[in-house]
């Protein structure tokens, strides 16, 4: 599928019409002649839309490159004018904000770790008020919806009427796969809540390497998100801030190219419409799989517990008090009650049968 679309639109009215909606450029912007070369690089196919550098870098650590800072601004207007990219940057609070509306700079991000915060929301959005200025918002770091959908309502309440989505991952403790897990049924929840923004992925935070970004970027597209965020450098090997997640315009190229893209199709068929539910069911299958292996893995640890302290395997006290506060919560969440109790009582078995195992094992090995 060709990716490119009439270049005469505005850019309120490609945030709105096209998809996919592509966003790259530099982590941050090192020097001019660098953010300069990657932009007009980005710009050479026609597929990007919106070109972002980091200008102010929220670090963990003190030390680390934290931005170049207001000197990147006119930068980013330069390649702006070079190259007719609208420009996007993060700003974490009301002087980042000032600065940004100050050289004109077309769309600002909230960040991962100003989502966090509800006061920096608060104090960009006092900023913003009364300004026709599309404003993304970053998934909070930590997997928290409620944050994510405050910062959506403090948004909304400075009068913002365009406003986007981007989901970058959330820090998971223990997970060496992604650099910020995906935790997808997280985002489609937000995507079910707000339908009508335009909802990014942001695969580069999400893995924090190269190799597996078409493999992220491929799953967000199978469920429907409306474009990409990725990250691109003109030399990524040399970037002064995440090298190992950036690539270049052409490996980005080559990238959006082996994307399968169907359901950007417009007016398409029920058929392609069930086919994104389903890819949305697979992963909450395998969100749900992982979860009831992991409560097995505690059950085992309870079975050697109860070994150990000559204890029943059926606790029939805790399990009525488990019943009694599932189907309350199912109830709640319009779960029929002979549901919760068929799908309960299955996983209640499974636990008490590898508890009783667990037991046996260690019986079997005494006798021995």
């Amino acid at each position: 599928m060709n990716i490119n679309q009439p270049e005469k639109m505005t850019l309120l009215e490609k945030i709105k019409v096209k998809r996919p909606f592509i966003i790259a450029g530099p982590c941050s912007a090192e020097t001019e002649q660098q953010v300069i070369d990657t932009a007009v690089n980005l710009s050479r196919d026609g597929n990007v839309d919106v070109l972002r550098a980091g200008i102010w870098k929220p670090r963990t650590r003190p030390g680390s490159f934290e931005g170049v800072g207001t000197v990147g601004l006119p930068w980013l207007q330069k390649a702006k004018e070079i190259t007719g990219l609208p420009v996007a940057i993060e700003v974490a609070n009301a002087k980042q904000a000032e600065e940004a509306l100050d050289h004109e700079i077309d769309i600002v991000w909230i960040g991962a770790r100003s989502t966090t915060n509800p006061f920096s929301v608060q104090e960009i959005a006092n900023v913003l008020k009364g300004v026709d200025i599309p404003v993304w918002i970053k998934n909070p770091i930590n997997p928290d919806l409620e944050l994510w959908t405050g910062a959506v309502e403090r948004i909304q309440q400075s009068g913002i009427r365009t406003i986007g989505l981007i989901h970058r991952g959330f820090h998971s403790y223990g997970d060496n796969e992604y650099r910020n897990t995906p935790m997808w049924n997280l985002a489609i929840e937000m995507r079910r809540r707000y339908p009508e923004l335009l909802f990014i992925n942001d695969p580069s935070h999400i893995c924090g390497n190269r190799h597996m970004l078409a493999e992220v970027a491929q799953t967000a597209v199978d469920l429907a998100y409306d474009g990409l965020m990725i990250e691109c450098h003109i030399d990524p090997d040399h970037a002064w801030s995440d090298s190992a997640q950036q690539i270049t315009p052409d490996g980005l190229s080559k990238l959006l190219k082996k994307i399968h893209w169907v359901q950007f199709i417009e007016n398409g068929e029920t058929d392609e419409q069930l086919i994104r539910l389903r890819h949305q069911i697979d992963h909450m299958d395998d969100q749900i799989i992982e979860l009831l292996s992991q409560r097995m893995v505690i059950s085992d640890a309870i079975g050697a517990y109860k070994k150990e302290h000559n204890l029943s395997i059926l606790q029939m006290k805790r399990w009525n008090e488990i019943m009694d506060r599932i189907s309350r919560k199912g109830k709640d969440l319009m779960l029929s009650n002979e549901f919760i109790h068929q799908y309960f009582n299955a996983i209640h078995m499974e636990s008490i049968r590898r508890q009783n195992k667990v037991i046996n094992k260690k019986i079997d090995h005494l006798n021995n």
